[in-house]
């Protein structure tokens, strides 16, 4: 049963009117909330403001290193520190490192660009923050619902965005209605903030339907996979900040790790995959995992124990590719549109002011009675923004790193070095990821460590960390246009790579009279979205399952 008919059987929906809605409780969604409710507050003038958050609660699905300038913050909340957010451990060390299989060669940091400096910097939960920034919300007035997916974007009659819809509930796995169906309510808004993190379900559909990216360059993104160790305590050295280049991953692959200590012996661990690499071989997961195994490394985690993992995609292409954030009705702001800082792998500051500078443009325009216009304020306020100073600095970073280690190396170094980022000219990107896949003939199998269970893990015990959880009886939200490509396309051209670009065991090719068939297995998946960014044909789409499903991450 498709949604309209759902309609027709159960309608009409039920419906509530804001002054604005916002999609996503992330750091730009929730900052956003804050200020407008803030702007509203000294205007003396009160507006309705919501949030839907698709995770069980504020927090569940927020997973980053995460290194946070507190910059935006502190225009946010001047006295954050007074207010307890958890920003508690200040960086105190920079070590960058490049790495062969046996080897690690230091870089001096005086030879560090500025970007990979972090002095003035905090490592945190950025799940933890989230939860904080929740709580301040809250306080203001804001009303978040948690557990509420936003399924559908709802337009008016001239087609203008006024608002969404959540998803239905209680469906099957034919999609059928189960006598715990609940249908869908509309979220009507004046402006609607889509906020949702990088490839966003509704963020994606809002860039095609309005042409938002005709003038940026192919987005590009990255995969994150990280885990949290409790290490023994001579080991923990609170505000180290660890990054590397290089092995696990070839020269022409854009990747790097990443190593915080947090306090309370507590390490987080994590390696980024480009996710333009070519090899259909190549597994992010398992990269990974052998990247721990590093001579330089593993000291680090022997006698440790790890207690969570997750991954999630970034949207990492910067500057030149990012698409127009502003549409009759709305807008982009934070991942959903691609303000991450890849120089800087940062990009909670990033969402933090972008979700404060829209709020500002909707607040005005809702202080002179105006509703489903296009928020031009917001624009062009971002390009007289420090933000925008900082991107533009670091907008040829990804499009050099693209073209291999050791040429990305010294054309970042020459700009950032000698130029400070202002140079003259602009590279571009003119690729999307899953164009840049290449056939399996082209390459070599890569022969991957077993896992030791110490150091190294399987998948299916990574997923079950991450706290993953789906109700078994609804409909897969992981969806194929064409049920054939995977065993006529994927598996004989590209050696079924669906079952290696993916950390959690989703997708597997497995026997059936005979013959090779691909299994989605939805319980498992963490919400990354590197199946809808890296499949060859573009065949995956991944939609909204029902409200609270996914990962539940306590602390990262």
């Amino acid at each position: 049963m498709n949604a309209q008919e759902l309609l027709e059987q159960f309608g009409p929906r039920e419906s509530m009117d804001y002054d604005l809605v916002i999609v996503g409780g992330g750091p730009a969604g929730l900052s956003a909330a804050i200020k407008a409710k803030q702007l509203a507050s000294v205007n003396g003038k009160e507006i309705s403001v919501c949030v839907l958050e698709k995770g069980s609660e504020i927090g569940a699905h927020i997973l980053s290193g995460a290194v946070m300038d507190p910059k935006a913050l502190t225009e946010l909340f001047p006295n954050w520190k007074e207010l307890g957010a958890p920003l508690d451990t200040q960086v105190t060390q920079d070590e960058f490192l490049f790495l062969t299989q046996e080897s690690a060669l230091k870089v001096p940091n005086w030879m560090l660009p500025h970007c990979f400096k972090n002095e003035g910097n905090y490592i945190v939960s950025l799940a933890n923050v989230t939860r904080w920034l929740g709580e301040q919300a809250e306080n203001l007035g804001v009303e978040i619902f948690p557990g509420f997916p936003a399924a559908e974007i709802l337009y008016n009659t001239q087609g203008a965005v006024c608002g969404i819809v959540t998803g239905a509930m209680g469906l099957n796995k034919e999609g059928q209605a189960t006598d715990q169906f609940q249908l869908g309510m509309e979220l009507r808004a004046k402006y609607t903030l889509f906020a949702e993190g990088s490839r966003g379900h509704l963020g994606k559909q809002l860039i095609a339907h309005f042409d938002l990216d005709k003038d940026a360059d192919p987005q590009s993104y990255g995969l994150g996979i990280k885990e949290l160790w409790e290490v023994e305590p001579s080991k923990s050295k609170p505000g180290l900040v660890v990054h590397t280049a290089g092995w696990p991953l070839e020269s022409d692959t854009y990747g790097g790790s990443f190593l915080y200590h947090l306090g309370d012996n507590l390490v987080a661990v994590g390696l980024v995959v480009g996710l333009a690499y070519k090899n259909p071989y190549l597994s992010p997961f398992e990269e990974f995992q052998r990247y721990k195994l590093h001579p330089k490394i593993r000291g680090t985690f022997e006698g440790g124990k790890r207690i969570a993992y997750g991954a999630r995609a970034l949207t990492a292409g910067g500057l030149n590719s990012l698409p127009k954030t502003v549409f009759p009705g709305g807008a982009l702001i934070g991942c959903d549109a691609g303000f991450l800082n890849a120089s800087r792998i940062k990009g909670s500051h990033a969402a933090i002011k972008t979700g404060m500078l829209a709020a500002e443009a909707a607040v005005a325009a809702l202080a002179e009675n105006r509703s489903a216009d296009i928020l031009a304020a917001y624009p062009s306020a971002f390009k007289n923004s420090w933000l925008h100073t900082e991107l533009n600095q670091a907008r040829n970073f990804k499009p050099w790193m693209s073209k291999g280690l050791y040429l990305g190396t010294l054309m970042v170094g020459i700009e950032q070095m000698l130029f400070g980022g202002n140079v003259p000219w602009t590279v571009h990107n003119k690729h999307a990821d899953h164009e840049c896949l290449e056939p399996a003939a082209q390459h070599q199998v890569i022969n991957y460590p077993k896992p030791d269970g110490k150091i190294t893990f399987d998948r299916l015990s990574s997923v079950f960390i991450s706290n993953t959880n789906h109700a078994e009886n609804q409909p897969a939200h992981l969806k194929l246009k064409d049920d054939s490509v995977p065993t006529n396309l994927n598996l004989p051209t590209y050696a079924g790579p669906e079952q290696r670009y993916c950390p959690a065991g989703v997708y597997e090719y497995v026997e059936r009279e005979g013959q090779s068939h691909l299994q989605i297995n939805a319980q498992n998946c963490v919400h990354c979205k590197t199946c809808d960014i890296k499949d060859p044909s573009q065949n995956i789409i991944w939609i909204t399952p029902e409200g609270g499903g996914g990962p539940n991450y306590a602390s990262m």
